[in-house]
């Protein structure tokens, strides 16, 4: 597909600004999300990074500019609104039960998605066939062998990978995650980076991530906001070595970013 055809882009923003009682958070805010990419937001602490993708996700109305999702204005929608459409924030509706199996937790999940949540009185064989489903989730995301756990002893890192499972449960096209790995150990973080990478096979990743190797490994497109703005864009090469972005992260235009978590 040629770049820049009006299918191209799944989500785009137009002249985003969010203002708190004077306080300019967003300011001029343009994104263009490409199908099909991982498209990451970084930015050092205090960029307006959660404040733009809470205006991209619905979570909050911005005080001017636009908001468009496969070319449809979606400004003054709500999440829940988006989110049939397709657009899925991971935790908007997969906060896990704790208490639950894992199993059972992605076939709520499915159950959500067919808008069955309260038919516990359906036949055996259509829970079966929820079963078979949350089975074939479980197997993408890596916890098929733990899918009688509860929920609640599963690591960290495997408790992301159920949301990631339950969000999947919806077949979402474009998915939205909030910063996955943050406070991960090593191990969960390399779990759930590649997990990332699989499920964009199919579908579209806008996440907020402040690992740098996580970002220079999966992302395809990197924004990079510094009080409220967009200062570079581009893949990771081209952002890393921007003297704004390595002034915004490191002080200096001189330094090198790599590793800048």
């Amino acid at each position: 597909m040629a770049p820049n055809t009006p299918n191209d882009c799944i989500l785009e923003a137009r002249g985003l600004v969010k203002e708190f009682k004077g306080f300019v958070a967003v300011n001029d805010v343009n994104l263009r999300v490409r199908r099909g990419q991982i498209h990451a937001l970084i930015g050092p602490n205090g960029a307006g990074k959660t404040t733009v993708f809470n205006l991209l996700t619905k979570f909050l109305i911005p005080t001017r500019g636009q908001i468009l999702y496969n070319g449809e204005d979606i400004t003054p929608q709500k999440p829940a609104q988006v989110a049939r459409r397709g657009m899925v924030r991971s935790f908007q509706i997969s906060a896990t039960f704790p208490h639950l199996s894992v199993r059972e937790n992605v076939r709520i999940g499915l159950q959500r998605a067919t808008g069955q949540s309260f038919h516990f009185w359906k036949s055996k064989k259509v829970l079966d066939r929820l079963d078979e489903r949350a089975m074939a989730l479980l197997d993408t995301v890596g916890l098929s062998e733990f899918a009688d756990w509860v929920t609640v002893e599963l690591s960290y890192g495997r408790k992301r990978a159920l949301e990631i499972a339950t969000t999947l449960a919806t077949e979402p096209e474009l998915m939205l995650l909030d910063e996955p790995t943050q406070g991960m150990g090593h191990e969960d973080v390399e779990r759930v980076t590649q997990l990332i990478k699989k499920v964009s096979a199919n579908r579209t990743v806008l996440m907020v991530e402040h690992n740098m190797n996580v970002v220079s490994s999966i992302a395809d497109t990197i924004s990079v906001l510094q009080r409220g703005q967009v200062i570079a864009e581009g893949d990771y090469a081209t952002v890393s070595a921007n003297p704004q972005v390595l002034e915004a992260y490191m002080g200096s235009a001189d330094a090198q970013l790599q590793g800048a978590h």
